[in-house]
């Protein structure tokens, strides 16, 4: 199963609107410090609210998620990068760059839980702003839109590696 690392925004109610987020990515390609070049593709789906979101996915980036220390550096670089280009976005209502964030939140879940929600790097618009109450850790990210700071990807050894987990399992048991 591949593991895809992925802009995410939920663009409303409206295909067009996420079309128009789509064009802003498809084609756009990132250089990394390693020299790789990153090509966006991008798709647009419906999820189960009839919102739609835009996925964009750049190619030659890990499909296995965060397996060394290089990737998840590699992929907290392409992160930074997408988030510059999304300043700069057609609107959208709520974004977030990382590993299979695909519809981290139906608008409902979101709204319900933005109160005592905590994941760094969700861009929310304003408007979302004046309909509940949001927590204070968000800051300004561009024009009509406010941000939880991105803080990078990061490499959990035990997410990655059967043999620490199976050790660690061990330990637990005899605890």
């Amino acid at each position: 199963m591949a593991w895809i690392f992925s802009l995410s925004a939920e663009c409303g109610s409206n295909e067009s609107t996420a079309h128009k987020f789509a064009q802003h990515f498809i084609g756009q390609i990132f250089i990394l410090s390693n020299g790789n070049s990153c090509l966006c593709h991008v798709d647009t789906f419906q999820d189960i609210e009839s919102n739609w979101w835009c996925r964009v996915y750049p190619s030659n980036i890990s499909e296995v998620g965060i397996d060394s220390p290089e990737s998840a550096y590699l992929m907290t670089e392409l992160g930074i990068l997408l988030y510059q280009k999304l300043r700069l976005a057609p609107p959208f209502r709520y974004a977030l760059v990382g590993v299979e964030v695909d519809e981290f939140r139906t608008y409902s879940e979101l709204i319900e839980d933005l109160p005592n929600l905590s994941i760094p790097g969700l861009v929310l618009s304003q408007i979302i702003e004046q309909e509940v109450a949001i927590l204070p850790i968000f800051r300004q990210f561009s024009s009509g839109y406010i941000w939880q700071p991105y803080q990078g990807e990061i490499y959990n050894p035990l997410m990655v590696s059967p043999e620490l987990k199976t050790k660690l399992d061990e330990l637990l048991v005899i605890s």
